[in-house]
């Protein structure tokens, strides 16, 4: 009778693992995780070439500078991965500058996603035409939506290239 008990505690025991295990990952899932947004000054800009100094040019990539002439016009850039769904700008350049950025596509399948994407989309939007460039810093917790931005913000200044 022993042994079956002790067997019994143990079915029982792993169940219980198996239950706070699944409800844990459930939560996990469905929690809304804020971005951890830094402002540029204080970011280090790891994924980025020359993005502590705008006024020292584009010291290692095709990136386009700061000091950059671009043609007027609407420039659509390529569809670019971000992993959780695609990115894809449209840039607004007039009197030779980035005037407007809007996002054609990004990654907004899910309730994560939406929120991540609803905080970064404005701050990649601006430090884009601050930075006049696609020269941004990449944004801790929507890491893939920066670098996807970076990759079709570039194929649209490419083909404003004046």
């Amino acid at each position: 009778m022993s042994e079956s008990i002790r067997t019994t505690k143990k079915v029982l025991l792993a169940v219980g693992i198996l239950v706070v295990f699944f409800a844990y990952t459930f939560l996990l899932r469905n929690q809304h995780s804020s971005p951890v947004i830094a402002p540029s000054s204080l970011s280090s800009g790891g994924n980025t070439s020359s993005s502590n100094s705008s006024n020292s040019g584009g010291s290692g990539s095709s990136a386009n500078t700061a000091s950059a002439s671009y043609k007027d016009g609407t420039y659509t850039g390529s569809i670019a991965n971000a992993f959780y769904g695609n990115v894809q700008v449209q840039v607004s350049i007039s009197g030779g500058k980035i005037t407007n950025v809007h996002f054609l596509q990004y990654p907004n399948d899910n309730p994560n996603s939406q929120n991540i994407n609803q905080q970064a989309t404005p701050y990649l939007k601006q430090e884009a035409i601050q930075a006049q460039s696609a020269n941004v810093n990449t944004i801790t917790g929507a890491t893939f939506t920066s670098q996807a931005f970076v990759q079709s913000m570039s194929s649209a200044l490419n083909q404003a290239k004046a």
